[in-house]
């Protein structure tokens, strides 16, 4: 199977907040966030296996500022690692301002499966690494894969 490099799957995506988004404090409901980063972890997880995904978990999501009704987000994602059959997805949300500068709001890690039409596992390209910040990404991805495997071992 040949590998993918992360810029062939990356993913941006961008919304106005309206007030079908915001809570009773007038900021992004973490829910419709939450909602986006999953879209956008799919469509970069579809993009790199070419074929259907899964979430199978959120494995991290920090919130590190609010966003309000008419900001615009910006959310990225890219692969970072990919197992046999699954793989992790970072995806960063910003707010970003009328002149263009961009700050940022919330990193999440996801991890995908890779799916056949009956929604069993199937292998998943190799990850193509082109530089060293996506090999340190690699690294960090494994020590977050080796704490999700402890977690699962103590029934979290």
């Amino acid at each position: 199977m040949e590998g993918k490099k992360a810029i062939d799957s990356r993913t941006e995506q961008i919304h106005a907040i309206m007030y079908t988004d915001i809570n009773g404090q007038d900021r992004l409901f973490g829910g419709q966030l939450l909602k986006w980063i999953d879209e956008v972890a799919g469509t970069t997880a579809r993009r790199h296996c070419g074929s259907n995904v899964s979430t199978i978990a959120i494995d991290n999501l920090y919130f590190k500022a609010g966003a309000y009704l008419n900001d615009i987000i910006v959310l990225i994602g890219r692969v970072t690692h990919v197992g046999k059959t699954s793989l992790e997805v970072r995806v960063d949300t910003y707010r970003e301002d009328s002149t263009g500068k961009r700050f940022p709001i919330n990193r999440a890690y996801l991890v995908m499966v890779s799916v056949d039409k009956e929604g069993k596992p199937i292998p998943a390209p190799p990850l193509i690494l082109d530089n060293e910040a996506e090999h340190m990404e690699w690294e960090n991805a494994v020590k977050r894969r080796e704490l999700r495997l402890m977690r699962q071992k103590e029934g979290f």
